[in-house]
């Protein structure tokens, strides 16, 4: 017997993600369920070979269903992720909404997957796991494996983000933009603050009271979650004129000595990264060569010669993927993996 699956918000960039790699990956489910707002009911979507036709979620009965992927935003995730937790189903939560609550655990399976152990031991647990950022997931995959072999002491970073994070709206917005001004017309912005075809904006979410932006208070929160609550995180995050893939540059600064090559050679080994780091022209890697991959991407692997214990890194990867609808994905099949899917099922 398969694993019966719903996917919620599947009409947006995420949820049709979800719906490709739940078919890519041969989930194991008997039954998928694609659901979204009441003005998308019977609008078609893919799940590998088949058409699904999307069905209503204020209307939907979530008893019996084993695991429910939500990508439809904070409200709905507020919503409606406690009552289809309550109802038995193991919700995996792809909004912010849930991932800083203290009983909600934040996962990437290749870093803290013992946390879902934890979760599930808790006979009071709410159902609820979150997904974490895309910009930090992506982070968090090559921060672990160098953290458990030097300590990391603090990490700087700065993101260029595609406009996929900003979800369809952002992606016409940079496709009508930058049709418009090949024929002269004005760029008038309204999805982001200000021209995003050939152009960068250092903004992404709301300001905060410190200058920060919430992304950029994501990424620190999120990071000390994940991996380790005494690493000192500072970020800068910008939206790029990139359909799909995040970037980030990263410099770390360590307890213990670790150098470029040590480096190099622990990431080769580390779960869901692939590193391509030859030092000439091409030999990095970029959005482009992201889009569609499984991996975390690292290149350009070299000592910071202004710190002691220092290095500096340049990571890709696809943000509808590993930073949101793979990992969600690879939460459930990491559930299964280690015989506690049964127990959620049952709960």
């Amino acid at each position: 017997m398969g694993y019966r699956v719903a996917v919620v918000g599947a009409t947006g960039n995420v949820g049709r993600e979800m719906l490709n790699i739940l078919a890519e990956r041969k989930f194991p489910a008997d039954e998928v369920v694609a659901l979204a707002s009441s003005r998308s009911i019977g609008r078609e979507v893919s799940y590998g070979d088949r058409v699904l036709k999307c069905k209503d979620l204020e209307t939907f009965d979530f008893s019996g269903m084993d695991f429910v992927f939500m990508s439809a935003g904070s409200t709905v995730s507020k919503e409606w992720a406690p009552r289809i937790g309550a109802a038995g189903a193991i919700v995996i939560d792809n909004s912010s909404f849930w991932r800083y609550h203290s009983d909600v655990p934040l996962v990437v399976p290749e870093v803290n997957p013992q946390a879902l152990d934890v979760f599930l031991a808790n006979p009071k647990r709410n159902n609820i796991i979150a997904n974490p950022n895309c910009s930090t997931a992506q982070m968090v995959v090559v921060l672990k494996p160098l953290h458990d072999a030097a300590k990391i002491k603090r990490v700087v970073v700065s993101t260029y983000q595609s406009v996929s994070g900003a979800g369809k709206e952002g992606m016409d917005e940079l496709w009508a933009q930058t049709k418009g001004i090949f024929v002269n017309d004005s760029p008038t912005p309204s999805k982001f603050s200000k021209q995003i075809a050939f152009n960068v904006i250092p903004h992404i979410d709301v300001f905060m009271e410190d200058g920060y932006t919430k992304e950029e208070w994501k990424m620190t929160a999120e990071t000390k979650k994940i991996v380790d609550p005494k690493i000192k995180v500072t970020a800068t995050c910008v939206r790029v004129p990139v359909f799909v893939g995040h970037s980030e540059a990263v410099n770390i600064e360590f307890e213990n000595q670790i150098t470029a090559d040590e480096a190099r050679a622990i990431l080769r080994d580390a779960p869901g990264v692939s590193v391509i780091d030859k030092r000439e022209p091409g030999g990095y890697a970029t959005p482009i060569e992201s889009v569609g991959e499984y991996d975390t991407y690292v290149s350009r692997i070299r000592e910071d010669v202004t710190i002691e214990n220092g290095l500096d890194l340049w990571i890709v990867s696809d943000n509808l993927r590993k930073g949101a609808a793979l990992n969600a994905i690879q939460i459930a099949e990491t559930l299964i993996e280690r015989g506690l899917a049964a127990k959620a099922a049952a709960a």
